[in-house]
């Protein structure tokens, strides 16, 4: 019996670990359940997806995902600039904390405090992971055909 690799019409039980260039872990399902998957269902970031194609149950890797492939680059035009009168003063306002805006259609829009003074507020509306090389280390558990109900 030949193993299914993976590919399209495939479903994937992996765990995974999403690491910072430094070995920080950023997320991880080694000690707890692994994620679950439909190739293409857009769970998971093409880049990463790209990097499992083929690999089989079993398999246990370790991939580099560029930003280009994984969160993107850094965009400048997402980091906008706010008067401090904007933020109550019940906003303890620190360098990293992560408050949520509303967008134009009023959806939520998570920012991070970049910087601020008496004046201003500095506000870093990129994906905390964008501009970041990755790595992405993958422990295939099964890949199965996609069961049409």
């Amino acid at each position: 019996m030949t193993l299914l690799s993976i590919g399209e019409g495939t479903q994937v039980t992996l765990h995974f670990a999403i690491k910072l260039k430094n070995g920080d872990v950023v997320d991880s399902t080694f000690e707890k359940e692994p994620a679950q998957f439909i190739v293409g269902d857009g769970n998971l970031l093409e880049g990463f997806e790209k990097a499992l194609i083929g690999l089989t149950a079993g398999t246990k890797q370790s991939f580099i995902i560029e930003p280009e492939e994984g969160f993107g680059q850094s965009n400048p035009s997402n980091i906008q600039h706010f008067s401090r009168d904007q933020f109550t003063d019940d906003i303890e306002l620190e360098e990293g904390l992560m408050l949520s805006f509303a967008d134009a259609q009023n959806a939520e829009l998570p920012g991070v405090i970049a910087a601020f003074d008496d004046e201003s507020v500095t506000v870093d509306f990129n994906h905390p992971l964008a501009g970041k090389e990755i790595e992405f280390e993958v422990e295939i558990i099964s890949v199965d055909p996609l069961v049409k109900h």
